[in-house]
């Protein structure tokens, strides 16, 4: 994947034009962590037992937890990173509208998903579980292509478009708007698709000293509880 390590230098040199966007939070590390999830969540709509309706409120919560963190990260990329590469580089202008258009294929399909899914949640109804896990399945067949896209297209251009200071600006909102209550559950999540080396690396990069200790104390159990609440299994 390359060094998770930031680029380091002088206040000067962190504000000059490019930027290592490689190890970063909100593109690697958020489409990994998005691609595992929602590829996951057809089958587990679809193992739910009729009639459950207590496992169909807790699959439930797990995959609307997952559709705010989407939207958010879409929400993101538009006020924060797509209006600065337009304007900064107008030969990419092209691929920032293909990345907007997908991102409202990908908001249409979320719309189909949020008007769905409390009713399964209710009934735990085999019909209407199916129904949720195909258009699943859909945002899935959205989503990954588009975040191939965006790593391929979008991220050459902002290490070249944008300075240090503000790709780190960009990750940094993106973790800031995370709810509060669920902020250490939602990082082990992000965490959980990289090697051992590649979290202590990231973490270490990117989590200020605080929060990684209180992670380490806290954070990782309430992770972990949460995560066998979903899948019946420890994360590896």
């Amino acid at each position: 994947m390359g060094d998770l390590q930031p680029r380091k230098g002088t206040s000067a040199t962190r504000d000059a034009r490019g930027c290592d966007t490689v190890g970063m939070l909100v593109m690697h590390r958020m489409h990994r962590m998005l691609r595992r999830k929602f590829g996951a969540a057809p089958q587990l709509v679809r193992d739910v037992p009729p009639g459950d309706t207590q496992r169909a409120d807790v699959v439930g919560k797990h995959v609307s937890e997952f559709t705010d963190i989407l939207h958010n990260h879409h929400a993101t990329e538009h006020d924060s990173l797509f209006e600065m590469l337009e304007a900064r580089s107008p030969a990419c202008a092209l691929h920032v509208a293909q990345m907007k258009a997908q991102h409202q294929a990908a908001a249409a399909v979320v719309q189909k998903l949020r008007a769905e899914l409390p009713a399964w949640q209710e009934t735990a109804d085999a019909a209407a579980g199916e129904k949720v896990a195909a258009i699943l399945e859909e945002l899935n067949d959205v989503l990954n292509p588009h975040m191939g896209q965006e790593e391929e297209r979008i991220l050459p251009v902002a290490s070249t478009s944008m300075s240090q200071r503000e790709w780190d600006a960009f990750g940094k909102h993106a973790m800031e708007i995370a709810p509060k209550d669920r902020l250490l559950i939602q990082l082990g999540y992000a965490l959980e698709p990289f090697t051992p080396e590649e979290r202590t690396a990231w973490m270490k990069a990117s989590i200020p000293a605080p929060v990684r200790a209180l992670y380490r104390v806290v954070g990782q159990r309430q992770f972990e509880a949460d995560y066998r609440s979903i899948y019946g299994t420890v994360p590896a």
